[in-house]
Parts: structure tokens; C-alpha cells; sequence
């Protein structure tokens, strides 16, 4: 059912370990699928992305059947039962009251000169959020990406999401959100809508949320031309236990991770021979009872692995190797092993809080990395949907001051323009040539003989 290891030796992660091209990487034919449709979508606007949603979700709308009004998110939120609307608001008011301490004011030093450097944080004026349909409805997944961009000061915010019936609840998560507009176009026909604009669909400045293998690969190919978050695959869970977790809720918080799809990655690390031995029966038994049985275990069959540790020390060397989506501490002391984790998505510490807490009501966006990418990534966040300008004022005083340096570094680098630029405004400067200048000429001359 799941694969059993034991480390050290290290080496033995080695074939589970995320490897380009398996966690992430899109194979050619994936590539080339998607190239096309971006291509599509750029050269024709509304009729690529009509043609293209026909052909891949059997599905056709005219372009001005893809939004949604404001109404219709209104009336779908009305149509909720009341405790269900009650959670998405408890949500929506986490997420937002979370990101909001994300905020980034800039900053500004004046010298007594009357120089003044600082940094300027700005929104961005658009941006695109992709939240995946099919399998599952994923109000969250419009909660968390949303309302990060909301508190950020995001101008405007265009949602987009498949067209085989969006259900109420993400309607009623966009209208909570504050969304401006929603789109039903799904697949990299919608990331291309988003990237390139079309008549019906705008062009945005960034594009965030989670997707399949063609929404991520849509993503990896318009990089550059528009901004994106980061570059999801499966989710995976990483489970660091001792000999005081109980193996019902290890199994129980791998099976949550394995259903959501069958590339889901679930990893149970323990220092207990005995939670290991045990675990596999438990998840027989616990599988039994999963509606989505199916998935679960071929997930686990495939990428389930359960690491049998010496230590706590050799625990947290796994996890850190690993650098996980979600990576749970159900230890002794979870804040002590907290301390030492460089490398996760989020960390759920102690046994109250399985990693589900996090996907839908604690505050920081679900939207993390995977594929190892925690090792350079951070969570979705307020930063994400912010540009950072450099502010810089020099006074008289400090030109003439710096002058001189910033000359021979210029002509250092043979860049005189960017030297004169400094010159033709600095009165000592302008009246002689650098020492440097003079120096340089030297030392060519004598190595041309």
C-alpha cells in the first residue's frame, strides 16, 4: 500500500524525492498541447478560446455566456444554506483579518542634506485568479487566493473557472471575496484569455491559483509576458510523528491528503517502529469507509511512503530534504521541532491541528508551494499582488559629495556616458578629467605595445 523506508542512509529518499519532470514538469507532448492553445487563443481572442473550450470540455458558449453578473454571485450566495454561509463568512473574515498584518507600508530616510531614499509598495492594477473545477468545488481556493489580493489593494480582480456548472458555493465565495468578475473558461484557454486578453475576457497583470498539468503548464509558458504565483503540482503532506501520535489520526490526515487526486504525495516520517508497522493496516481499514476510495489508493500506492527514523534530529533532516507542501508535527514538543524546519509550505503544529484546519479556516492562504519548490517559495500572500518601487532624491550636497565615486565606478565599468551624466552636473568634477580616466588610458596604452 505504501512504501516503507529507513533513513539514514539519506540516499534511500532518493527515487520519492521531487525530481523535474515528475513533480511538476510537463512532459513534451503536454508542452506542445498547450503551446498550441496559448497560440490559438493570442492569434484569434474569443473564437480560440470558444473553439478550444468546445473541443477539450465538450462544451460551447458563446463569449458573451461566459460571465457571470454581480447578480448572479449574489443570488447564488442567497440560495446557500445558512450554516454553510456561515463558515465561508468565518473564513473569509480569517483570511482577510490574517493578511491583513502581510501589509507592507514602505518606508522613506531623509538625510540632513535633504537626501531622501526610500521604497514605494503599490498594487497591481489586475489580476487574474484560476480556481479549478471538475473533481471537486473549490470555495477556498476563491477565499485564498482572492482576499490576499483584496487587502493588497488589487484594483481589479478577474476570476476564471471551468464551464461544466460552477457550483453555488464558488459564486458565493466570489461575491465574499469581492471579486469584479467572473469567467466560465477553464484550462490554459483561460490562462491564455488572462495573458493575452481578449475582447470578452481582460488582460491581467499576474495570474495566481492552483490547477491540472495544463493549467501549470499554461502558466510556465506565459511567464514573462504576464506575472504568475508560483508553479502548483499534486499536493503532498508530510506527517512527522513520535511514539505519542495516535496511528488513527496518522492514517486519517494521509488519506485527506491522498484524495484530493491520484498524484497526491502523502509521507508519514516517525521515529516509532511500532506507528509504522501499524500504520498500513489502519489505512486499509480507514480506506474502507472513504467514498473516494479509489483515488486514495492508488495515490498511496504510488507516492504513500512511510520513513522509519532513529531520531528526532534524523526526523527533521527528512522533512527538511523533502520540503513539503503541508508538514504536520505530531510529537512530544511540535514547537521545539517547529524551530527547526527551513523548508515547508506550512506547518501545522501539534496533534490538534491536522493539516484541513489550514485548507479552509485558520487564515494563511492554502495556496503553497509543492514539488520541493518550499525550499525558494513562500505561501500565496498580500506580497504577491504588490510591486516594490525604489524611491530615490539626492540632494545638491550629496551629488557633489558622491560624485567622484560614482565617476570612477562608471568609467571603471566603461560606461562614460553614465559618468558625464554625473559630470555635467557636479562643479568640481566638470573642470577635470578622473584620475581613473587618466589611469586607464595609461594602462591601455601600455599593453597595446
Amino acid at each position: 500500500m505504501v512504501t516503507r523506508l529507513q533513513a539514514p542512509p539519506y540516499t534511500a529518499l532518493a527515487p520519492h524525492l521531487p525530481q523535474f519532470g515528475r513533480f511538476g514538469g510537463a512532459d513534451p507532448e503536454t508542452v506542445a498541447s498547450v503551446r498550441a492553445i496559448l497560440d490559438d487563443v493570442r492569434a484569434r481572442g474569443d473564437a480560440g478560446v470558444r473553439d478550444q473550450t468546445r473541443r477539450l470540455d465538450d462544451i460551447d458558449l458563446a463569449p458573451r455566456e461566459w460571465e457571470v453578473p454581480v447578480a448572479g454571485c449574489q443570488e447564488a450566495l442567497e440560495r446557500l444554506p445558512s450554516p454553510l454561509v456561515a463558515a465561508l463568512e468565518i473564513a473569509a473574515a480569517r483570511v482577510r483579518d490574517y493578511h491583513a498584518r502581510q501589509v507592507e507600508r514602505g518606508f522613506s530616510t531623509r538625510d540632513a542634506d535633504g537626501t531622501e531614499i526610500g521604497m514605494q509598495v503599490v498594487p497591481l492594477e489586475r489580476v487574474g485568479v484560476y480556481v479549478p473545477g471538475g473533481k471537486a468545488a473549490y470555495p477556498s481556493t476563491v477565499l485564498m487566493t482572492a482576499l490576499p489580493a483584496r487587502v493588497a489593494g488589487v484594483g481589479e480582480i478577474v476570476m476564471v473557472t471551468p464551464p461544466g456548472g460552477t457550483p453555488d458555493v464558488v459564486l458565493a465565495a466570489a461575491r465574499l471575496a469581492g471579486v469584479d468578475r467572473v469567467f466560465r473558461v477553464g484550462g490554459a484557454q483561460a490562462i491564455a484569455a488572462l495573458a493575452y486578453g481578449t475582447p470578452t475576457i481582460p488582460r491581467v497583470d499576474k495570474i495566481v491559483g492552483p490547477g491540472n498539468r495544463f493549467v501549470t503548464e499554461a502558466k510556465r509558458q506565459v511567464a514573462g509576458d504576464v506575472g504568475i504565483d508560483m508553479l502548483a503540482g499534486p499536493t503532498e503532506v508530510l506527517v512527522l510523528a513520535d511514539d505519542t501520535a495516535d496511528v488513527r489520526a496518522v492514517a486519517a490526515d494521509l488519506i485527506a491528503q491522498a484524495e484530493h487526486d491520484e498524484d497526491a504525495c502523502a509521507w508519514c516520517v516517525t521515529t516509532s517502529t511500532l506507528l509504522a508497522d501499524g500504520l498500513s493496516g489502519e489505512l486499509a481499514r480507514q480506506m474502507e469507509r472513504s467514498p473516494r476510495r479509489a483515488i486514495v489508493e492508488r495515490a498511496l500506492a504510488a507516492r504513500g511512503v512511510v520513513v522509519v527514523v532513529p531520531d528526532l534530529d534524523a526526523a527533521v533532516e527528512v522533512a527538511n530534504r523533502r520540503a513539503p507542501e503541508h508538514l504536520e508535527l505530531l510529537v512530544r514538543d511540535p514547537w521545539a521541532v517547529a524551530r527547526r524546519i527551513r523548508h515547508a509550505g506550512a506547518i501545522f503544529v501539534g496533534d490538534s491541528t491536522p493539516e484541513p484546519v489550514g485548507d479552509y479556516l485558520a487564515g494563511p492562504s492554502h495556496v503553497l508551494p509543492t514539488g520541493g519548490a518550499a525550499r525558494y517559495v513562500s505561501p500565496l500572500g498580500v506580497y504577491d499582488f504588490v510591486k516594490r518601487m525604489s524611491v530615490i532624491c539626492y540632494s545638491r550636497e550629496r551629488l557633489e559629495r558622491d560624485a567622484a565615486h560614482i565617476v570612477a565606478l562608471a568609467e571603471a565599468e566603461g560606461l562614460y556616458g553614465h559618468a558625464e551624466a554625473v559630470r555635467v552636473r557636479t562643479s568640481d568634477i566638470r573642470r577635470q578629467t578622473s584620475d581613473v580616466t587618466r589611469h586607464t588610458s595609461e594602462s591601455g596604452t601600455k599593453s597595446d605595445v
